[in-house]
């Protein structure tokens, strides 16, 4: 079973991986017209096509011109001629030929239509609808229920489910896997129609995550409703915490606060290039450090158990906290780790645990359980986390990630040369990047990207997956210009390329 934000996003990803949308609804508009054909035998029986005016319309305009070859087919189409909103759907109307068409205009004839035929096509809305319906939908949902001696049919999902007023067909066609919601009851005999998907645009990450599950700002919003991050790292490494907390600004959220050992907050609010090397970051810090919101510590050098207080009293100024990249693994670090993770998971919120932090988690493990967590080791870290040791074998590695998902309730995402998603249930694949990708900070710039996201609401596995494909995705761009002298900063200045192609 599968939601429609999901299908969304799998039909997205079949594109980018080689199967265009449009041969997607052809498919599935055959597998309608084939279904009809071979099941119901209609022969001389007319067939009415009530059709929507984005893509569920769309696969009704596909299956009424295969059918109108052997049957009488008829279309009602439930706005104008000139309203139909997809391109898709909008090539596949004028391809209907010497088939009568009747639009909204010629409500008042639907009785008389629904009388004349004996097949009855309800492809009108799909899996997008919220909220209750609306008219014309609400007139012609209750004329079909109140059909007798009919054969209706639903394309994918009948229209109206999971409201207060839906069609109830005898059968439902749905393409790829049942959606969620969807029963005998409520949607007849349930009959799956294969239209093609790519094996890889199931199992790998794809542009259908960012653009599905990605939420754009409301126009009227206000500085802090479209995340608020907090940072918390550095202290033998400085650029780290810089570079998650840059990489969070490019994925679009509002606010980022840093917590960090005071040498290393100088570094990050500093313009001077002598205080970070390379040059190249220094730079780059400085042109963007100003709008960072810097809590300095109270150590010079690491986090301690006293900075716990100070980190407290940021819980709720933010959505999420980062915790891990730069901190190194001091005694006195780890066991202020150990209390700042507790308190937000106390506060229930959305947590990042990477780098030195995750093996805080592994030797505590119940810190975090069933909480709203990201965890991205590389297989080092999955040995500190867990204890296994990961071979190189795909499935393997994969079936060890699902199970300590699964058993510590959280999501994981190991890093590797296909990277793997998984919160227990759902897993996705990534390799979406390239070789020079293995230089230092790639990875804080990865927990920088997860943490935007969590603080803009997206639920850990979302976020993790489309988190994995930005930043591979910006580190494939940053390859092109840069090739094998690519560093992290590049990944950074490429973030909102990614955004503007793909959202």
């Amino acid at each position: 079973m599968v939601s429609g934000k999901e299908i969304k996003a799998l039909d997205k990803n079949a594109e980018f991986y080689g199967i265009p949308t449009i041969k997607l609804m052809e498919n599935a508009g055959k597998g309608i017209a084939d279904f009809i054909i071979k099941e119901l035998k209609p022969k001389n029986k007319g067939i009415l096509f009530f059709c929507g005016t984005g893509n569920n319309g769309g696969d009704g305009f596909v299956a009424a011109r295969h059918l109108s070859n052997k049957c009488n087919v008829t279309v009602f189409l439930t706005g104008k001629k000139n309203e139909v909103k997809t391109d898709i759907s909008k090539i596949n109307f004028q391809k209907l030929k010497n088939i009568k068409i009747y639009d909204i205009s010629s409500l008042n004839k639907i009785d008389e239509l629904i009388s004349k035929n004996y097949v009855i096509v309800d492809s009108m809305l799909g899996i997008g609808l919220s909220g209750n319906l609306r008219e014309p939908y609400l007139t012609i949902v209750n004329k079909i229920k109140a059909v007798k001696n009919k054969i209706i049919i639903s394309v994918d999902v009948p229209t109206g489910l999971g409201t207060n007023n839906t069609i109830k067909p005898d059968y439902t066609i749905t393409f790829h896997d049942i959606k969620t919601g969807m029963n005998k009851e409520n949607s007849g005999d349930i009959r799956m129609v294969d239209i093609g998907i790519p094996k890889k645009a199931v199992e790998y990450v794809g542009p259908g995550e960012l653009s599905t599950y990605y939420p754009k700002p409301k126009k009227d919003s206000h500085k802090g409703e479209n995340g608020r991050l907090l940072i918390v790292g550095g202290g033998p490494y400085y650029g780290a915490p810089a570079l998650s907390s840059f990489a969070a600004q490019r994925t679009g959220i509002d606010l980022v606060f840093v917590a960090t050992p005071k040498k290393v907050a100088r570094a990050i609010t500093s313009y001077s290039p002598l205080l970070i090397k390379p040059v190249r970051l220094a730079k780059d810090v400085a042109k963007l450090s100003p709008t960072l919101i810097v809590k300095e510590l109270s150590d010079e050098n690491y986090l301690v158990s006293d900075d716990v207080k100070i980190v407290e009293s940021l819980i709720n100024k933010v959505d999420t906290l980062l915790i891990g990249p730069g901190l190194g693994s001091e005694v006195s670090t780890q066991k202020a780790v150990e209390k700042i993770i507790t308190l937000f998971v106390k506060n229930k919120k959305s947590i990042v645990i990477d780098a030195d932090a995750i093996k805080v988690i592994g030797k505590k493990p119940d810190l975090l359980k069933n909480s709203q967590t990201v965890i991205t080791p590389h297989t080092g870290e999955f040995k500190e986390l867990t204890g296994v040791k990961l071979s190189n074998n795909l499935d393997e590695r994969k079936k060890n990630v699902e199970k300590w998902a699964k058993k510590l309730g959280v999501t994981i995402l190991l890093k590797g040369p296909i990277d793997i998603v998984s919160n227990g249930q759902e897993t996705k694949l990534n390799d979406i990047h390239n070789e020079s990708m293995t230089v230092g900070g790639t990875g804080d710039v990865l927990a920088g990207i997860i943490g935007a996201l969590l603080s803009k609401g997206v639920e850990p596995f979302n976020a993790a997956r489309a988190g994995i494909f930005i930043n591979g995705a910006a580190g494939n761009l940053a390859f092109k210009k840069c090739s094998y002298g690519l560093i992290a900063t590049d990944l950074i200045e490429e973030i909102p390329e990614v955004l503007k192609k793909y959202l």
